[in-house]
């Protein structure tokens, strides 16, 4: 078989409809749309979300709540997920980024103190909860504000 001799496979084009292009052709003088109405004119089509002059969803329900530009968006990690890291070890939110405790750093990284703790770290962050500085320091670690 050669370049030249390729041919699509039996069945696999169709030609498109030619619309109005005369009574002959099955779909003309009106080309489908009908006799008469909006639908018929060109550009004729209402816009999304239009329900015939009727209240539209979208503008029944009530607006409720807002979005604060100024909210700072904080990760949060738990006192229990620093146990995978070894004694001794300096915590950063750059390295809890590396280890995928956090996404993105945001506006700043929060300790919590859900679980226990079993390590001796260093932990710098932005901010603590009062249980994880106890449980920190409880094992003689240190907490750092950054």
């Amino acid at each position: 078989m050669k370049l030249h001799e390729l041919k699509p496979s039996k069945g696999s084009k169709k030609n498109r409809k030619r619309l109005g292009r005369g009574t002959a052709t099955g779909q003309g003088k009106t080309a489908g749309r009908g006799e008469a109405g909006q639908n018929k004119r060109s550009g004729g089509r209402t816009r999304p979300g239009f329900e015939g002059g009727q209240m539209p969803l979208y503008r029944r329900l009530p607006k409720k709540g807002f979005t604060n530009v100024f909210a700072k968006k904080i990760e949060t990690v738990n006192v229990e997920d620093l146990n995978r890291f070894d004694d001794g070890t300096e915590i950063t939110p750059e390295l809890l980024k590396d280890n995928r405790l956090i996404k993105k750093q945001f506006d700043g990284v929060k300790v919590l103190g859900k679980g226990e703790l079993n390590k001796k770290l260093t932990v710098k962050a932005h901010n603590f909860s009062k249980s994880a500085t106890e449980k920190i320091e409880a094992n003689g670690g240190k907490v750092e504000v950054i």
